[in-house]
């Protein structure tokens, strides 16, 4: 088993894995790029069109129990859970953040699965435009690097 920063050439190769993305819709703008970064880099990475699966849910506290079902359906190899929280007035951020990214992390822990949490939590629409390209490339990777582990693990 080999430790890197940035992941080996093996452990970012994505043929043969299926990848299911979950996208919340509330700040639309933002997610639906998020996502397309991300399936741009999955198919980069050799994952094929045909194997990526993409729903979309009302926000990010929705997220979680779409991930949920997904995993219980069974047939992925990693999720993707794609979301955007801008921070309001209210203490509303605060839950949703938590929440949802709370969420994520019991449905990875409980099914084994691997879960690339790209549900932004920001504080202007500005910053979540700033972090698109690279966060959504994140996402692919890191969904297809740890799938490649859970299989060497395993």
């Amino acid at each position: 088993m080999q430790n890197s920063d940035k992941g080996t050439a093996a452990e970012l190769d994505g043929e043969g894995l299926n990848i299911g993305i979950v996208r919340a819709r509330f700040n639309n703008t933002v997610t639906e790029r998020l996502a397309a970064v991300c399936v741009a880099e999955l198919q980069a990475l050799g994952v094929r069109s045909k194997d990526i699966s993409h729903v979309t849910v009302p926000g990010a506290l929705e997220v979680p129990l779409a991930l949920k079902l997904m995993a219980e359906a069974g047939g992925f190899d990693a999720l993707v859970a794609i979301g955007c929280v801008i921070r309001g007035e209210t203490y509303h951020f605060e839950l949703v953040a938590d929440q949802s990214g709370a969420g994520v992390m019991r449905v990875s822990l409980d099914h084994s699965l691997p879960v690339a949490n790209v549900i932004l939590t920001v504080d202007t629409f500005a910053q979540a435009e700033a972090r698109i390209e690279e966060k959504g490339r994140d996402a692919a990777r890191v969904a297809v690097e740890l799938a490649n582990l859970v299989e060497e693990l395993s």
